[in-house]
């Protein structure tokens, strides 16, 4: 890969930062409401797909372990509406039982 490629990637991926912070953000927050909804799903999409991408990503293969049974047992707790801090437990609980009964 090209310094200029290089330089290209980081200019667009910083200009689409920009206008998401000053673009989207005047357009939601002026007289125009027509973003509002947009704009207010944007950090729980970015939120799933990280929470994905760090869960079955792995070198150039789909990897399915324990992490997908914590995701799960997460997901079912926010579904049973339990506090943030209590659905962070679940997940790290039942993703360490599962990782200690695969290691036994």
């Amino acid at each position: 890969m090209s310094w200029t490629s290089i330089v290209v990637l980081v200019a667009g991926a910083f200009g689409c930062k920009l206008f998401g912070v000053f673009g989207l953000g005047r357009l939601a927050g002026g007289t125009t409401t027509r973003f509002e909804p947009l704009t207010a799903l944007i950090p729980a999409a970015l939120f799933a797909a990280l929470i994905t991408t760090q869960t079955v990503a792995g070198d150039q293969t789909l990897v399915l372990d324990a992490r997908i049974v914590g995701v799960g047992a997460g997901a079912i707790a926010v579904w049973r509406r339990t506090p943030f801090v209590v659905v962070l437990l679940v997940a790290m609980a039942v993703t360490a039982a599962v990782r200690w009964q695969t290691w036994l």
